[in-house]
């Protein structure tokens, strides 16, 4: 940084005033997914940085998918934000499920800002082996 480059000045009714106004709408993000399919079923991956297990919703309804999430981005004591694209992001995205894949048995599971979550297919729909007999 050179002595010709300065900050923004913040206005702070202009914050006031958005934050008393009902009408503002929230930004919802749709979070970048990798999925990896096998014979067993899927696996899926959904970035959510600064995500908790308690503003984390994921749940299954008429066979889609649903991830809901409120980051929090907590500021340090002794900080102070002086710039934010987005205060607090709001996920969302939605995924069909086919009937192959079992919804009673996912697996969910949230690490620093990943979830994994981890569809089985059901037993009926999984390739099985069937063993040939010569007489």
């Amino acid at each position: 940084m050179n002595d010709t480059t300065q900050l923004a000045k913040k206005d702070e009714s202009a914050a006031v005033r958005r934050e008393n106004d009902s009408s503002q709408r929230q930004i919802t993000l749709m979070p970048p997914v990798d999925i990896i399919e096998n014979s067993q079923g899927v696996t899926l991956w959904a970035d959510l940085p600064g995500v908790t297990k308690e503003r984390l919703d994921v749940k299954v309804h008429d066979g889609n998918l649903y991830i809901e999430a409120q980051a929090v981005v907590p500021t340090p004591a002794g900080l102070r934000l002086q710039h934010a694209e987005i205060r607090q992001p709001h996920f969302a995205r939605a995924f069909s499920l086919g009937a192959d894949f079992d919804a009673s048995k996912i697996d969910a599971n949230l690490k620093d800002g990943v979830l994994k979550l981890t569809i089985p297919r059901r037993d009926e729909a999984r390739p099985r082996r069937i063993d040939v007999r010569t007489d």
